[in-house]
């Protein structure tokens, strides 16, 4: 069952680890996906995080 996003307002990145939560998918899961190109990652502040538009976009069905 995947997780509701906050409502508008809320972050725009989030950590691979709050990403996977509210995919509800394992960390490697979410790992892979960023491999394969499904997730975008960003550099912030010299940690890895997903852009909060592109985890919209992959709970609503278009992965990209």
């Amino acid at each position: 069952m995947t997780k509701k996003m906050p409502n508008a307002g809320g972050p725009a990145f989030y950590t691979l680890a709050d990403a996977a939560w509210i995919l509800g998918v394992e960390h490697d899961q979410l790992h892979h996906a960023i491999r394969v190109g499904v997730l975008p990652v960003v550099r912030r502040r010299s940690r890895l995080v997903i852009p909060a538009d592109a985890l919209r976009r992959v709970l609503e069905g278009g992965a990209r």
